[in-house]
């Protein structure tokens, strides 16, 4: 891999996690800390306050284990990312944004919030979330087998927009019944990569 280090023999280095894609930190490479880096699998920096390598980790035991390398357009920014040990910044938090490093599924993510603080605020006049919970379990895992059974139809069908609006509508109150039952995406996910060979 070709990097251009800059006048004083350093690159940055964007630390990101490799399962999340959440940034941790942003740190310094000279060629020693990148071969270092490339040799032990656990993320090693140049210090510029110390003038010496410092692997991540060493005095904390939050190490920054490699996944991968890469290299920008212009070969003078590395995106490495890594299985973080622990929290990353030394003030104790997930990343150095003071952020916590967790999955995000995009939109289904902020809809999961959505169902979530409808069934808090229980108005069930005004939200079609709040009001089929307070049906109980039951009528939410009915309604998940209603909507699948439409998507099954529609499937079956040419009509690619409805096949979409029921596949939509089968999402949405299957999150709702995650949560009826006290789980998330999150839970899914785990289950998935258990079984993942």
């Amino acid at each position: 891999m070709t990097i251009k280090y800059n006048d004083n023999g350093l690159v940055p280095a964007i630390i990101q996690d490799a399962t999340t894609k959440t940034v941790l930190m942003l740190g310094y490479m000279n060629e020693d800390a990148y071969q270092k880096t490339l040799e032990t699998k656990r993320v090693t920096f140049f210090s510029r306050s110390k003038q010496r390598l410092w692997t991540k980790g060493e005095e904390s035991g939050n190490f920054l284990n490699l996944v991968s390398i890469k290299n920008d357009c212009d070969n003078d920014t590395l995106l490495i990312q890594v299985n973080p040990i622990g929290p990353t910044c030394h003030k104790g938090t997930d990343n150095c944004w003071g952020e916590g490093n967790q999955s995000s599924y995009g939109f289904f993510s902020i809809l999961e919030e959505v169902i979530k603080e409808r069934v808090e605020n229980k108005d069930t006049n005004k939200s079609y979330v709040a009001s089929l919970f307070s049906k109980g379990i039951n009528k939410v895992a009915q309604k998940v087998g209603e909507e699948a059974v439409e998507t099954v139809i529609e499937a079956m069908d040419n009509n690619d927009e409805l096949f979409l609006y029921e596949s939509a509508d089968l999402l949405f109150h299957y999150l709702m019944l995650l949560q009826a039952k006290g789980f998330t995406l999150k839970d899914i996910e785990a289950e998935l990569k258990s079984r993942h060979k």
